[in-house]
């Protein structure tokens, strides 16, 4: 919780860079540009980028803006097995390689920690593959799968509302249209 501007210890930048993909907790704006150069190759033939941003309303109420934070060392963690298991699930069995080959390419998920105004991304989904579905199918996992069990909590300000009135939450959909 912020005091004062201050952040807890655990809801630190961390970033983590595996075979799978990239995870990164940021104080930063996103550049969902970057982002999406990250995960550029020859051999993709899409990429399915997702952007989370700051609404004005919810519930028929104003918001004024999102805070994030996390515990940012396993939250990381967490962010990139949930990019394994993503491409785990697109993988297809090869006749003519051994094993198996993911039918994503790279994947890229960066989430925004601290105060996230209005109209901000909060969290950016860039994943690329040869072909469109596979890059869809694992951009809408990855970000239920964040939302659901990544270790970051989100707090909504609203307009007239007391600061100290708003609620941390799980950062998890409420609802499909949420």
């Amino acid at each position: 919780m912020s005091v004062g501007g201050e952040w807890p210890a655990a809801s630190v930048e961390a970033r983590l860079d595996t075979e799978d993909g990239i995870c990164v907790l940021t104080y930063h704006k996103l550049d969902t540009q970057a982002i999406i150069a990250s995960v550029t190759d020859d051999k993709a033939g899409a990429t399915a980028v997702f952007i989370g941003t700051t609404r004005d309303s919810f519930k028929g109420r104003t918001v004024t803006r999102l805070d994030y934070q996390a515990y940012s060392k396993v939250a990381i963690k967490t962010m990139a097995d949930i990019i394994r298991q993503a491409r785990q699930q697109t993988s297809r069995s090869e006749h003519h390689v051994e094993g198996y080959v993911s039918s994503i390419i790279k994947c890229a998920v960066h989430h925004r920690l601290g105060t996230v105004p209005v109209g901000e991304s909060s969290i950016v989904i860039a994943v690329s593959s040869p072909h469109r579905k596979e890059s869809f199918v694992a951009c809408e996992y990855i970000l239920e799968e964040v939302k659901r069990k990544a270790q970051i909590w989100k707090r909504e300000f609203y307009e007239g509302e007391r600061e100290g009135d708003a609620e941390w939450k799980e950062n998890v959909t409420t609802s499909k249209s949420a």
